[in-house]
């Protein structure tokens, strides 16, 4: 098992363009089990986190890992094909602002995703609510978008501690 560090804000390769995977051999198989050992080392030991993009770690290609209850599989080539008009406020964090910082951004509520699989196998799936800002959020590191570049006003910022204390459902990790 290899955990990586994650990537903060402020490195360079966070606001490059992940290139599109071609190769599904055993340099991308290596970079698949990187991502997975870490999201699951984070989660066992923070008890939050569901998902990561290859470029917090330094890889970039255009792959994220999910580990979400209801939803667990690695994206490769993930796009967004369909989004609802419909949007709605999230409170947001990142790994690569060390889950200290919340900013209140706005998503779409509905999104479907075309993607391939480890194998390079094609799906496409809608996801709605949690798992629909989720994808969003992992999809924009793809293309070095941070949620932090949608804070429209200085209100919209809470740390951790703030955030936990005011706007944190029980049992809802971010």
């Amino acid at each position: 098992m290899i955990i990586l560090q994650v990537l903060l804000v402020g490195n360079p390769l966070l606001r490059e363009k992940s290139e599109t995977v071609t190769d599904f051999g055993p340099d991308l198989q290596s970079a698949l089990e990187d991502l997975k050992d870490t999201l699951t080392n984070h989660q066992e030991i923070t008890g939050s986190g569901r998902g990561i993009a290859a470029p917090q770690l330094g890889y970039l290609k255009r792959v994220v890992r999910i580990q979400a209850p209801g939803f667990t599989s690695f994206l490769v080539n993930p796009e967004i094909v369909e989004k609802s008009d419909e949007l709605f406020d999230v409170w947001d964090s990142c790994f690569s602002l060390k889950g200290a910082i919340f900013v209140n951004i706005k998503r779409h509520r509905r999104i479907r995703v075309d993607y391939q699989d480890e194998t390079g196998e094609k799906h496409s799936r809608e996801f709605v609510d949690g798992m629909s800002e989720l994808l969003q959020h992992e999809l924009d590191h793809l293309d070095g978008v941070l949620c932090t570049d949608y804070i429209e006003d200085n209100k919209g910022i809470a740390m951790r501690e703030e955030w936990e204390n005011r706007y944190r459902t029980p049992g809802i990790g971010m």
